[in-house]
């Protein structure tokens, strides 16, 4: 017999919410689809008469089963070759239901790898609350938690973001300077706009996970950041067409060998507006998306 599509209909109203939340909690892409795919397992199995709140209830699997991925990532990220950083994710989705969702200032490199950094409990309680609009109540139920308990952990995690610094999108006007002067640099090997933008103690990271060819740890300081783009990143570049998109919520650059991504491009912008990281995505296992069709 065909199932009802009742259910189904009403499981495919979350998924953008779902997949956000799951995207924000784990950092990947590809980690938040299997765990959207898990939850609606659960909800294609559970006795849906029962379940007043739908939404809720969806969450907290999610929620849950995020934090059971999360700890299993977190250990292999201990492992990881070289430096990590989180799934790039390309944003200019205008028109589709992920909209609300993923192009958010909650959705940036920056912001990403200051959740990364707070503890899974802390991360689920501020994103639920501070970014999806939960009650400490629902949210504490959903993490095991008394009330009490979630609300220190998402003040804890709230401290912890604020004093990170700016993790929202740089105005439009600088990402577009920023990508223009990047390119620049690459391209001619003459860096003096790139250098006008970087902050005095600006990082670059490359991420490959020891599957590409890469700097395996973060460079530091603007003359070594300059030094290393006008002299080892323009030969490289060489080789590649680069293209502007729009990745976690930020103009970006992506570069390819014909239908091939072979690095994603992303920044971090303090709030003086100058550049405080880097970002150059290499694995290829977070790429894969961002290939052109033959």
């Amino acid at each position: 017999m065909e199932r009802p599509l009742d259910h189904i209909e009403a499981f495919e109203e979350a998924r953008p919410m779902l997949t956000g939340l799951a995207y924000r909690l784990l950092g990947s892409r590809a980690e938040a689809e299997d765990v959207v795919q898990d939850t609606f397992l659960a909800w294609d199995a559970a006795n849906r008469d029962e379940i007043e709140n739908r939404r809720g209830w969806l969450t907290s699997v999610a929620t849950r089963r995020s934090l059971d991925v999360l700890k299993s990532a977190r250990r292999s990220r201990t492992e990881y070759v070289g430096s990590w950083l989180p799934e790039p994710m390309e944003t200019a989705q205008e028109g589709t239901p992920e909209t609300e969702f993923l192009m958010s200032e909650s959705v940036t490199m920056a912001f990403l790898l200051v959740l990364e950094r707070l503890a899974p409990k802390e991360r689920a309680a501020f994103i639920l609350h501070d970014v999806f609009g939960m009650e400490y109540a629902e949210i504490a139920e959903s993490l095991q938690v008394s009330e009490a308990a979630c609300r220190k952990l998402a003040s804890r995690a709230r401290v912890n973001v604020r004093s990170a610094g700016n993790t929202r999108p740089a105005p439009k006007h600088i990402q577009e300077r920023l990508v223009e002067a990047f390119q620049s640099a690459v391209t001619t090997g003459v860096a003096d706009g790139l250098a006008a933008l970087l902050s005095s103690h600006a990082v670059l990271t490359a991420d490959s996970g020891g599957k590409a060819d890469s700097i395996r740890k973060p460079l530091h300081g603007p003359d070594v950041i300059l030094q290393f783009v006008t002299r080892y990143l323009s030969r490289w570049y060489a080789n590649y067409q680069v293209a502007v998109a729009e990745i976690n919520a930020q103009r970006a650059l992506i570069a390819r060998a014909g239908t091939r991504t072979e690095a994603v491009v992303t920044f971090a912008v303090g709030g003086d507006n100058r550049v405080e990281e880097i970002m150059i995505t290499r694995n290829p296992d977070k790429l894969r998306r961002f290939d052109l069709e033959d």
